[in-house]
């Protein structure tokens, strides 16, 4: 995507006016978005239990408090940044995908321990997850606005940043943490979730929090109750994409993860819209089940898992036709491995 915006991005009458344009042709892309929504992504098939896609391991393991990074607070003072990392115990296997999760909060609140029931699910199936804490730069209230507040997008781009600097700190650590450097990726809910969607979008504006020389580039993510009321980052090399939304969300317009999703599907990425009908800003309370399966399908397919270490040629042949069914409803579905 291209770098066109400081984290003081101006508003004003030309984003004003992208919004109105984009509320006019709601209509047009909300039938885009039943087309995608009633399209979920199907188990990857192969002998139970596989990796990655069952619960292989009973036990995680958390190792808590790891520093992966440092950035100033808005006084400019000095701003530890630390994470909680989660892995099956016991797994023999030396490459494995990674997982950064990114809580919600408005960009004002919130902490990593509520990642504990998304990361451990994944730990379960053999990725190592990170939860993170981040900056919070922003006043309280922000969310539900057409026009978000300049501290709003200025926090928003910050608690990217921050979250990019996990993403090189697992490729700086790959050995250690026997993670695929190949293959991470990036979710969250609400403020998490918007994120992710501008780590998946903005790869090449990685900032300053932490460990340089590394890729920020993420391999997928997955955003619950998250957008951006433009399209303005989004082209045809950022990540697959996974968007569950309500349609009643009042936080975060829905039109915007429509008008997202359909503007990535359009430049021949990966992408799938899950809308649930009636719902509103907490989806995670009332469809887990849902959310974490179909985020774990969506994952194997956009990392090309029936390829990563630890799954079994069998599972990988079963794979192929899977995922040439998905490349006649979806671009840009991996097949053979993947890039950084």
């Amino acid at each position: 995507a291209s770098p066109q915006a400081p984290a003081t991005a101006p508003r004003g009458a030309s984003r004003r006016g992208r919004l109105r344009r984009s509320l006019l042709s709601f209509a047009a892309l909300a039938v885009l978005a039943l087309v995608l929504g009633a399209c979920t992504v199907p188990a990857p098939p192969g002998a139970s239990p596989l990796r990655y896609r069952d619960a292989v391991f009973t036990n995680v393991g958390v190792t808590r408090d790891l520093q992966y990074g440092s950035a100033p607070d808005l006084g400019g003072n000095p701003v530890s940044l630390k994470l909680d990392l989660y892995q099956p115990t016991g797994d023999t296997v030396t490459r494995r995908p990674a997982i950064v999760w990114v809580h919600g909060g408005g960009f004002s609140h919130g902490d990593k321990a509520s990642g504990a029931a998304f990361a451990s699910y994944f730990a379960q199936r053999g990725y190592v997850v990170v939860s993170i804490n981040y900056r919070l730069l922003a006043p309280p209230g922000c969310g539900g606005e057409i026009d978000p507040r300049p501290e709003c997008v200025a926090a928003a781009y910050e608690a990217q940043h921050d979250a990019q600097a996990a993403v090189r700190w697992l490729r700086a650590t790959a050995g250690t943490y026997k993670i695929d450097p190949y293959r991470i990726a990036m979710g969250g809910s609400s403020a998490g979730a918007i994120t992710s969607l501008l780590a998946a979008w903005r790869a090449e504006d990685p900032g300053t929090s932490g460990n340089p020389g590394f890729s920020s580039r993420l391999g997928a993510a997955v955003s619950i109750s998250g957008g951006s009321p433009s399209n303005e980052y989004i082209d045809a090399g950022d990540s697959p994409t996974i968007f569950f939304h309500g349609t009643a969300d009042p936080v975060v317009a829905y039109s915007w993860a429509v008008s997202n999703a359909a503007a990535m599907y359009n430049a021949g990425i990966f992408t799938v819209l899950e809308p649930f009908n009636g719902a509103k800003h907490g989806l995670v309370a009332d469809f887990r089940d849902v959310i974490f399966s179909q985020s774990a399908n969506f994952l194997y397919f956009a990392l090309d898992l029936s390829h990563a270490a630890g799954v079994p040629a069998a599972a990988a042949r079963a794979a192929a036709g899977a995922q040439r069914e998905l490349r006649s409803r979806y671009p840009d579905v991996p097949v053979g491995g993947v890039t950084k």
